[in-house]
């Protein structure tokens, strides 16, 4: 495995970690559960870990894939400017995550709601962000989702036998 293979396979982590995370944390807010909330903080905290990872291997994964035939300097751009927002968000989720851990016991009952709504709202943006990040990220190598992609009918279809030879 390379540090591009690593880029593709933990780019997933923010974006589904994120949004676990913070599922978890508003029934955890609901319910005021405390192992609820630890359990929501230490997602996001893992999930911002994996933002972290993905932002330092994405030079690595440019550097493979930015000659090849069909790739756009463009949306690798857009995608590596997005990108850098997006470390910034799921670094402050960590942030705040880990903070939320550090004061759960805290008798100040203020500080530990105010800390996990505050965290709350950062993971939702900083899924939000993972999501277009990945969104700009996929259509370097994915045309099936580019917008522009001109959709032509199926020609070889093999349930109606018929075939054409090009």
């Amino acid at each position: 495995m390379n540090l591009t293979h690593l880029h593709l396979l933990i780019t997933h982590l923010p974006i589904f970690g994120s949004v676990l995370g913070a599922l978890v944390l508003i029934i955890g807010i609901a319910t005021g559960s405390r192992s609820t909330l630890n359990a929501a903080y230490v997602v996001l905290l893992i999930s911002a870990i994996g933002g972290m990872i993905a932002y330092s291997t994405g030079e690595s994964a440019e550097e493979t894939v930015e000659h090849l035939p069909g790739v756009s300097r463009g949306i690798i751009e857009a995608h590596e400017e997005v990108a850098k927002i997006t470390v910034v968000t799921t670094i402050l989720m960590g942030v705040f995550s880990a903070l939320a851990l550090l004061t759960r016991n805290s008798n100040k009952n203020f500080i530990a709601k105010t800390l996990s709504r505050l965290v709350l709202v950062i993971a939702l943006l900083s899924f939000g962000m993972a999501a277009y990040t990945g969104y700009l990220g996929g259509q370097i190598r994915h045309t099936e989702i580019k917008n522009n992609v001109n959709q032509t009918p199926e020609t070889n279809n093999p349930k109606d036998g018929n075939r054409s030879i090009d």
